[in-house]
C-alpha cells in the first residue's frame, strides 16, 4: 500500500490515480468497443453472405425449372442436342453482360464443361479433377453436393477477372438428372471486405471521439487537484507549519498557542489537545525520573542477591556431583567384588541396577555442568559396538523391570562424533525406554545405512502415547510425574542433536512410541 508522506505526496498520488484510472477507463471502452466491433462484422459478414446464398439458389431453382419446363414441352418435337442448344442459348441471353459476376455455369456428371460464359476457352474439356490453390478438387465437389435432392453450396478459391487475382467464392449447384447436367451459379465474398473496411472507419471515428472525451476529463480532474493543492494544502501546511513551531516552543515554556496564529478550526482544537498531552507529559516525565531511580536501586539490589544465589546454587550442584562420584566408585566397587564371591544374588542384581541409574544421571548432571565449559572434540566411533557396550550397561536394569532388548544392529557402521555427547543420546532414549515400556515387553533398537550420507539410530517402545510431542524436549518436562527423573535428558539430547545437526523423528500412537535419529556420517560441522 502507497503512503502519502506529505500532502504534496498526497496531492501527486491523487493525480497518478487521476490517470492510471481514467487510463484503465479508456482501455475497457476501446477493448469493449472493440469487442462490439468484432460482433458487428461477424454479424455482417454472415447476413450477407445468407442473403447472397439465398439469392443464387433461387436463381438456380428458378433456371432448372425453365430448363424442365422447356425439354418437357419440345420433348418428341425437337432432337434433345437442339433442345440443349437452345436452353444454353436462352441462359446467356437472360445474363447481364454489364455484370461479370453474374452468370451460370452447366458441367455434366462427368466433369466436363458444357457451359461457361465468362471464358470460352475450357468449353467441351473435362474439369472433374481440376484443384484451387488450396488442393479442393472444387468441379467434383460441385457435380457431387448438386446430385442430391436440394443441391449444396461448396466453398472454393476462383480467379476473379476483375481484380485479376485469386478471390474466395461460393457455389451453390444443382442437378438435372434427366440430361446429367450440373448447373450453378457462384458470388464471390470479397465484396465483404469493402463492408468491413467501411465499418471500421467508423469504429475509429467512435474510438477518437471516446479518447477525447476521456482526456478532456482527465485535464479537467488534473487542473482541479492542483487548483486543491495551490489554494488548501497550502493553508494547511501553513498550520502544520505554525503548530510545529509551538511544539518547540512549550519546550521552554508553558502558555497555549495564540489561537490568531491558526487559520482552520480543527487545527485549533489539534493545538489544545496537544497543548494538555505536553502538559500531562511534562508531569509524568518528573513523575518517572522519581520512580526510575528508585526502581534502579531496587534492582540493582534484587540483580546482586540474585547473582549470589545463581552462583550458589551452581557451586552447590558442582559439589554434589562431585562428591556423588567417590561414593558411587566405592559402591560400584564393592558390587563387583560381591559379585566375584556370590554371582547370582537377586538382591545385589538390584543394588547394581540401582547403582547404574545413579551413574546414568550423575553423567547427566556432570554434562549438563561442563557443556558451556569443555569442548567436545569429534572422532571415529564404531556406533555398533559402541551401542552394544550402552546396551550391556543398561541390561541388568531392563532385566530388573522385566524387559528385554530385541536388537537389529548392524556390524562396523562408523560415525564421526564425540563420544560423551554420543553417550547422551544412546543413554537417554534407553533409561527412557526402561523407564516408560509396559512391563514384560520388548524394547527395538535398530541401528542402520539410511543412505550413503546417513545413519539412522531408533528406539522402539510398547508404551503409552505421548500426549505432547511438541512439549516432550523442553526442559523440566515429563510425561508422566509418577515415573520420577528430572525431565532433564531430552532436553539434553535435543541440544546436542541441533548442535551437530542431527535430525530427529518422533513417532507416537496408541500402539508403541519410537524416537529415531539420523546422524551424518562424516558431520563435522557445529551449528
Amino acid at each position: 500500500m502507497i503512503k502519502a508522506k506529505s500532502l504534496y505526496h498526497l496531492i501527486l498520488y491523487s493525480i497518478i490515480f487521476i490517470v492510471i484510472l481514467t487510463s484503465s477507463f479508456t482501455f475497457i471502452i476501446i477493448e469493449n468497443a472493440f469487442d462490439e466491433f468484432q460482433e458487428k462484422i461477424e454479424i455482417i459478414k454472415n447476413d450477407h453472405a445468407s442473403k447472397k446464398k439465398e439469392l443464387i439458389k433461387e436463381d438456380i431453382k428458378k433456371t432448372l425449372k425453365f430448363i424442365e419446363y422447356y425439354h418437357k414441352k419440345f420433348k418428341g418435337i425437337k432432337p434433345e442436342e437442339e433442345i440443349k442448344s437452345d436452353l444454353l442459348n436462352a441462359i446467356e441471353l437472360m445474363r447481364d453482360t454489364k455484370d461479370v459476376n453474374d452468370y451460370i455455369f452447366v458441367y455434366d456428371f462427368d466433369g466436363t464443361l458444357l457451359y461457361y460464359p465468362i471464358s470460352n476457352v475450357k468449353i467441351g474439356q473435362n474439369l472433374y479433377e481440376f484443384t484451387d490453390p488450396s488442393g479442393k478438387k472444387v468441379i467434383k465437389e460441385i457435380i457431387e453436393v448438386s446430385q442430391k435432392k436440394e443441391g449444396g453450396f461448396v466453398q472454393y478459391i476462383w480467379y476473379k477477372p476483375v481484380i485479376k487475382d485469386d478471390a474466395l467464392k461460393i457455389s451453390y449447384a444443382l442437378s438435372y438428372k434427366p440430361w446429367n447436367w450440373t448447373i450453378g451459379t457462384g458470388i464471390y465474398l470479397d465484396e465483404i471486405e469493402e463492408i468491413v473496411k467501411q465499418k471500421k472507419i467508423e469504429y475509429d471515428e467512435k474510438i477518437s471521439n471516446y479518447i477525447l472525451q476521456i482526456l478532456s476529463l482527465t485535464i479537467m480532474l488534473v487542473l482541479y487537484s492542483i487548483f486543491i493543492y495551490k489554494n488548501a494544502t497550502l493553508l494547511i501546511v501553513n498550520d502544520v507549519k505554525e503548530i510545529g513551531k509551538y511544539f518547540k516552543e512549550t519546550q521552554t515554556n508553558d502558555t497555549r498557542i495564540n489561537q490568531d496564529r491558526l487559520i482552520f478550526g480543527e487545527f485549533k482544537v489539534i493545538a489544545n489537545y496537544a497543548y494538555d498531552a505536553m502538559h500531562n507529559i511534562k508531569d509524568k516525565t518528573h513523575m518517572l525520573e522519581d520512580l526510575n531511580k528508585n526502581l534502579q536501586e531496587t534492582v540493582e539490589h534484587q540483580t546482586k542477591e540474585l547473582t549470589y544465589l545463581i552462583e550458589s546454587q551452581k557451586k552447590f550442584l558442582k559439589n554434589s556431583v562431585h562428591e556423588v562420584n567417590t561414593p558411587l566408585a566405592i559402591i560400584r566397587t564393592n558390587i563387583d567384588l560381591l559379585k566375584m564371591h556370590t554371582p547370582d544374588n537377586k538382591y545385589i542384581s538390584n543394588i547394581e541396577s540401582g547403582a547404574k541409574i545413579i551413574q546414568y544421571i550423575y553423567d547427566d548432571l556432570s554434562y549438563l555442568i561442563k557443556k558451556d565449559r569443555v569442548e567436545y572434540p569429534k572422532e571415529y566411533i564404531n556406533f555398533s559396538e559402541y551401542l552394544k557396550e550402552r546396551l550391556n550397561f543398561f541390561d541388568g536394569i531392563a532385566i530388573a523391570n522385566d524387559l528385554e532388548f530385541i536388537n537389529n544392529i548392524d556390524e562396523d557402521i562408523y560415525i564421526k562424533f564425540n563420544k560423551t555427547e554420543l553417550q547422551r543420546i544412546v543413554d537417554n532414549n534407553i533409561s527412557n525406554s526402561i523407564k516408560y515400556s509396559y512391563a514384560k515387553s520388548g524394547i527395538y533398537i535398530r541401528l542402520t545405512y539410511f543412505n550413503d550420507e546417513y545413519v539412522e539410530f531408533s528406539v522402539k517402545t510398547n508404551s503409552d502415547k505421548i500426549e505432547s510431542t511438541d512439549m516432550i524436549f523442553d526442559d523440566f518436562y515429563r510425561e508422566n510425574n509418577s515415573r520420577g527423573g528430572f525431565g532433564l535428558g531430552l532436553r539434553i539430547v535435543k541440544e546436542i542433536c541441533d548442535k551437530n545437526l542431527v535430525i530427529i523423528n518422533l513417532d507416537s500412537n496408541d500402539k508403541y512410541t519410537k524416537f529415531t535419529y539420523r546422524f551424518k556420517i562424516n558431520e563435522d560441522i557445529t551449528s
